[in-house]
Parts: C-alpha cells; sequence; structure tokens
C-alpha cells in the first residue's frame, strides 16, 4: 500500500541570510525552523493510518527554493523516510514554486521536466505563473507519470481569472496527450492546487476529455474541504487519476481511496476560525501554524 499525496504549504520561504529578517513577513531563522518542524510533522503523518509509513509521493507548492528542501528532507522526522526531490526554478513572480518528493527506495525516477504555462495581461506583456511539473518513474515496477500542479489563483476575482487556469488546464492536456500517445494505458496521476473545486470546467474537461477521475468530487461538502476562505469551504487541492488504476491489469497498482488530511493538531482551536486550517500567516501576521490548506493524498495498492 502507498500514500500518494500533494500539500500546498503556505509560503515556505528560504531562510533569511546571516539571521536578518525579511522585512514584509518578518522571517526569521527561528521561524524558519519552526515551519520546517510543522511541515515535516505533517507530511510524515499523511497517510500512515492506512500504510503505516509516510507517503511515497508527495507533491509541494508554494516552495521558494530547493534549499528548503534539502533542509526538510534532512529533518530527524523525515530522515528515516529516505526522500530525495526533483525540482526546478521557474519564473513565477512570487518566486513560489511546485516539488516532488519521492521515497528513493520504492521510486526510481527515469525523467523530469518543467513546463511553462504562457500568460499574458491586458497590455500583451507576458505573466510568469508556477511551471507544470512532470515526474516519470517507476512504481512498483510499473512506470507511472505525476503531474504536479498550482494553476493560477482568484485573488483577482473568479471571473478574471478563469482564463489563466483554462489556459493552464489546456497545458496540463498537452502534456497528457502527449504521454497516451505513446501508451494508451498509461498510470497517470495529476495533482495539485488547482485553485478550482472539483465541479468547476477547468478540472471537469480534464476528467472528461481523458477519462480520467477524480476520488475528491464527493469528498467535498458544505463542512469540509482542503482550504477555507470567504466563509465557506472549497476543495482547491485535489489529485486525478488515469482511469487505468480504477481498471488495474494483473500485477499492477490499484486506487483504494482518497482523503484529505484534516488532522486535529493543523486546525484552529478556538474562535471564528475555529476547525478550519491554521496558517503560518495572514496577511502581515505571523500565528505561526502549519499551512493555509490541508493535504489530501490517496491510498493506492495492487
Amino acid at each position: 500500500m502507498h500514500s500518494i499525496a500533494f500539500y500546498n504549504t503556505e509560503n515556505f520561504f528560504e531562510a533569511p541570510k546571516k539571521s536578518h529578517a525579511d522585512t514584509d513577513r518578518k522571517w526569521t531563522e527561528k521561524r524558519y525552523a519552526e515551519k520546517l518542524k510543522n511541515i515535516g510533522l505533517t507530511i510524515s503523518k499523511i497517510g500512515r493510518a492506512e500504510t503505516d509509513q509516510h507517503p511515497t509521493l508527495i507533491g509541494l507548492a508554494e516552495i521558494q527554493g530547493q534549499t528548503v528542501l534539502q533542509d526538510l528532507i534532512q529533518l530527524d522526522l523525515l530522515k528515516d523516510c529516505h526522500y530525495d526531490f526533483v525540482f526546478f526554478k521557474s519564473k513565477d513572480e512570487r518566486a513560489m514554486d511546485v516539488a516532488l518528493l519521492y521515497d528513493t527506495r520504492i521510486f526510481n525516477v527515469e525523467s523530469s521536466r518543467a513546463f511553462s504555462i504562457e500568460l499574458f495581461d491586458d497590455l500583451g506583456n507576458r505573466e510568469y505563473k508556477r511551471d507544470i511539473l512532470l515526474v516519470t518513474g517507476v512504481l512498483n515496477e510499473v512506470k507511472i507519470h505525476v503531474l504536479v500542479n498550482h494553476w493560477p489563483s482568484k485573488r483577482e476575482s473568479e471571473k478574471l481569472t478563469e482564463p489563466k487556469r483554462l489556459i493552464a488546464s489546456n497545458k496540463v492536456s498537452e502534456i497528457i496527450s502527449t504521454i497516451i500517445k505513446e501508451d494508451e494505458k498509461a498510470l497517470i496521476i495529476v495533482m495539485g492546487d488547482f485553485n478550482d473545486n472539483p465541479t468547476s470546467k477547468s478540472v471537469k474537461r480534464l476528467v472528461y476529455d481523458f477519462k480520467l477521475q477524480n476520488p475528491f468530487e464527493p469528498l467535498r461538502s458544505f463542512s469540509k474541504g482542503s482550504i477555507h476562505n470567504s466563509r465557506q469551504w472549497h476543495l482547491f487541492d485535489q489529485i486525478l487519476l488515469s482511469e487505468t488504476f480504477f481498471n488495474p491489469e494483473k500485477n499492477s497498482i490499484a486506487f483504494k481511496r482518497a482523503h484529505i488530511f484534516d488532522a486535529e493538531f493543523l486546525k484552529n482551536t478556538e474562535g471564528k476560525h475555529k476547525g478550519t486550517p491554521k496558517r503560518t500567516f495572514k496577511g502581515p501576521t505571523y500565528y505561526g501554524g502549519y499551512s493555509d490548506h490541508f493535504p489530501v493524498y490517496v491510498i493506492l495498492g495492487t
């Protein structure tokens, strides 16, 4: 049994240089160390109830640089996980990128590549957002393709930003088309913070066009999601799977179940935000929490 996870870590800045605090976020070495411990603890517990071990693969979002990943996998909490990572620096305007951690004893990376998303503002100027990460490797002697995403946000309003997420969705479609052209039965995992819910057009078109399955669609409810914003729950964090996972051949890997990892230690415990993710920052105010997102994960088995 394997847990495959995704976690938006919320502004995981690199350690400040020479102990100088970041003036905007008051980012200090102490706060960096606390963030490392919080994210490391969370990763170590995802899927453990079902598999009795750490995630085999975990996609991460909002990582500022590879030094964050190097420090993360060297934590005492994660040393026994034998993690390595795949990371490419993009031209993202906020300098926040995606990455993939993987257990080197179980998953063997064959290739990796980053794909940029072509976006332009109203004046025709290029906008730079996070790249889409594609990692191909072997798990349980079976080749799988993992796409890690963090699509453009809704900060400027849903209506204005939807076209940007549709462009990101189109890029994922191009990547999947290339994969299935070589192997129509390819095992494909599309994970990420899509900044859209499972019923949104940008996500649904992937499900319809490529017969992907989205086991997270039934998990969202009035009282449950991966992020709480504007007084309601959203399930922006999802993991989509090719139908091959649901019709496995002998000795292949099959989907078992999907979960939102909303353990109590990740939540606010009092006040009007009780039960929602305990975040690191809200605006300039430091809360010392984990992230404004809950991780999500799927369980795969033979």
